[in-house]
């Protein structure tokens, strides 16, 4: 990948982090910013968030973030200077859900394995 879209997906996602959570704290206690992918032409940029409280509190995030994303847009481009300033698409991040779950998978077979090897 070029790394002047790494760069600005960086730049865009520390942008939108700081915005979100000055301005909306509140609201944005329990949402972090994980990822940011920007197109090759720089003018789309998919935003990845998860958000604490299960699929409940990250659907709430969701739509929270579609509601103000023209206003983040906007704060954003106040701050930042690129020929265009993308549209934001804001994306759940699941990876959180499936590290946790993997992780939970690891400690059962550890029990197991222990339970099983204490019969012996």
């Amino acid at each position: 990948m070029d790394s002047r879209i790494v760069r600005v997906g960086e730049l865009v996602l520390r942008e939108l982090s700081g915005i979100l959570h000055s301005r909306w704290r509140s609201e944005a206690v329990a949402i972090t910013l994980t990822h940011a992918e920007v197109s090759p032409d720089l003018r789309k940029a998919r935003i990845y968030y998860s958000a604490i409280g299960g699929r409940e509190a990250a659907a709430g995030a969701g739509r929270f973030l579609s509601r103000i994303k023209k206003e983040l847009k906007s704060l954003m481009t106040k701050n930042i200077t690129l020929k265009y300033t993308p549209d934001l698409e804001f994306v759940y991040d699941y990876s959180f859900e499936r590290g946790a779950r993997v992780m939970d998978l690891i400690e059962e077979l550890e029990q197991s394995e222990g339970e099983n090897s204490g019969e012996s």
